[in-house]
């Protein structure tokens, strides 16, 4: 009667080896796939109510649908954003902490001597959420013949510099909107800032004030009301709630674009699985058209970029902006 062989030493160790192998990948696949076990934490840098704070609530609600847990918002304000974004640099890369990046907070570094971070490089990019339109628009009563951007110009050239523009403040995304058009427009204005977009919205509305670079959202109504009169748009491409309105590229600036964006970053040390299951999911929330369509009644529009897209995009308009600002010796502080 034949007996069946006995394995060797060296057939068994092996056999271990791989068993023990395989079990060590489940066990990191399983860890992968586990994220998350717990709320996470979506840090705005803003006051609750405005665009940012808007469109990241919408987002992380759809998110927390889809991964299966809680997506707190906290919201952190002050010094255009930069507090919370410091804070973040600090906080355990886990993957239970993320943030909410907008365009003042990544110019911050530029303004601020407190401010002292990279927005990019720092952090981790997660992916871009959304872009926040800006137009260019005058008190209908108070510039009757300006219809268009070579109008204003006109106007502001035949003023000799003394045409008035408002803005939220010094620093702002639509000072600095302005100074890079009247660098590539070759025309004077002054600036006449404010503290909030509000004050420097109302005094438009009176006419103390004739022109502003306003975030859409917040000049919409005034529109449509025909108290305010659309000139064009920052984006490279017009803008779906506006569609008549030109873009400034399209009235004679071709490349110029000025566009305020959200994105998503994540502190150093967040496991990579992590961030890849987050703009995995990102990018098929801001895929749903009741998404959407809840952004831009927030005045915000879906723009999913993938994580190296986005970190190439912000530092590219990092310096960019930086370089508007050190052209003009813009310092808030």
């Amino acid at each position: 009667m034949h007996k069946p062989s006995t394995p060797s030493r060296f057939t068994v160790t092996r056999r271990s080896a791989l068993v023990a192998t395989g079990a060590l990948l489940a066990g990191v696949g399983a860890r992968a796939q586990s994220w998350p076990t717990k709320p996470i934490k979506l840090v705005v840098p803003w006051p609750p109510g405005g665009p940012t704070d808007t469109g990241s609530r919408i987002t992380a609600q759809y998110l927390g649908e889809r991964l299966g847990q809680t997506v707190v918002i906290e919201n952190r304000p002050g010094a255009s954003g930069s507090i919370a974004y410091q804070q973040v640099l600090k906080a355990p890369g886990d993957g239970y902490t993320f943030v909410m990046l907008a365009t003042p907070t990544m110019l911050a570094p530029h303004l601020y001597k407190s401010a002292q971070f990279h927005p990019v490089n720092d952090l981790l990019p997660v992916g871009m959420v959304y872009d926040l339109p800006i137009v260019l628009v005058v008190n209908a009563a108070s510039l009757p013949k300006v219809t268009d951007l070579a109008g204003l110009i006109t106007e502001a050239k035949a003023r000799a510099g003394k045409l008035d523009y408002t803005t939220a403040g010094p620093g702002s995304f639509g000072h600095l909107s302005m100074e890079l058009l009247k660098q590539q427009g070759g025309f004077q204005a002054q600036h006449i800032a404010y503290k909030g977009s509000a004050p420097a919205m109302n005094d438009l509305l009176g006419g103390q004030v004739p022109v502003m670079f306003s975030d859409l959202v917040a000049a919409l109504p005034h529109i449509k009301s025909g108290k305010l009169r659309a000139l064009a748009v920052g984006s490279p491409k017009r803008v779906s709630i506006v569609p008549d309105v030109k873009t400034v590229a399209e009235q004679g600036f071709t490349g110029f674009e000025a566009v305020s964006i959200g994105a998503m970053m994540a502190p150093k040390g967040t496991p990579a699985a992590a961030i890849e299951r987050m703009t995995t999911e990102l990018k098929a929330v801001l895929a749903i058209k009741e998404v959407q369509d809840r952004l831009v009644g927030a005045g915000c529009y879906a723009g999913y970029r993938t994580p190296q897209e986005t970190g190439r995009y912000v530092t590219a308009e990092f310096d960019k902006w930086g370089k508007v600002i050190k052209d003009n010796k813009i310092l808030v502080e």
